[in-house]
């Protein structure tokens, strides 16, 4: 039995704006494009922006080789105090000094987190447990238990420090939760963070100076007799 070949679709670079799930923006691009396929190459969670590639019909077949590609992020890890989500989706539950720190310490202590590392993904993630999504658990109060991962972070470059502000720039492999890296990062400063803000700006070749907005795309695709 034969079917009929699917249409080679196309593979757009999407600016996921603040506040918005991909699941939101796969949504978007299918009633803008009018695919039957659609489907997204890496989730960026709702208080990240930047880059999203939103595969289309064929290239959907795309999808496992895009998320495996390298990525890169810009963000700023706030320090005094900890969040169960390790970013700013929850409140912050524990509290703690970061006077002692200096930007001399901040800068040696990337090299702890460059390379291949075992890294712990935060409980407030997508990873499934018996079935059920880590972040719905977690909600419901049941703390899931996680094994950690094998990642590599090939950069972690320190972009600019205004405690108890600090802000980085990372390229890092598929599987990598910034999240937990600035969790991380505050620990081994002595004191404790959370994520608080977070952009992708490239995945691959792919770069976020060539995204669009879903807004924008939408404009875009409008046949002229309604423009």
């Amino acid at each position: 039995m034969s079917s009929e070949p699917r249409p080679p679709g196309e593979i757009l670079l999407i600016n996921k704006p603040y506040g918005w799930t991909s699941f939101q923006v796969v949504k978007k691009i299918k009633w803008i494009t009018k695919a039957k396929r659609v489907g997204h190459a890496g989730t960026l969670d709702p208080l990240a922006t930047g880059l999203l590639l939103v595969c289309t019909e064929g290239s959907t077949r795309r999808i496992e080789e895009l998320q495996n590609q390298e990525k890169e992020y810009t963000g700023t890890i706030t320090l005094g105090n900890t969040t169960p989500s390790y970013d700013l989706e929850t409140e912050p539950n524990e509290f703690f000094p970061f006077d002692h720190i200096t930007a001399t310490q901040i800068r040696e202590k990337t090299t702890l987190f460059t390379g291949l590392i075992s890294q712990l993904p935060p409980i407030f993630s997508a990873i499934k447990v018996d079935g059920k999504r880590a972040y719905k658990l977690a909600r419901e109060g049941v703390a899931a238990e996680l094994k950690p991962r094998e990642i590599t972070i090939k950069s972690f470059e320190i972009t600019g420090i205004d405690l108890p502000e600090i802000h980085f720039r990372v390229v890092c492999s598929k599987g990598t939760y910034i999240r937990s890296l600035a969790h991380d990062f505050a620990l081994a400063l002595g004191s404790g963070g959370h994520l608080s803000a977070l952009c992708r700006t490239r995945i691959g070749q792919h770069r976020l100076e060539n995204s669009v907005h879903p807004k924008e795309l939408e404009e875009i695709r409008k046949p002229q007799t309604e423009k």
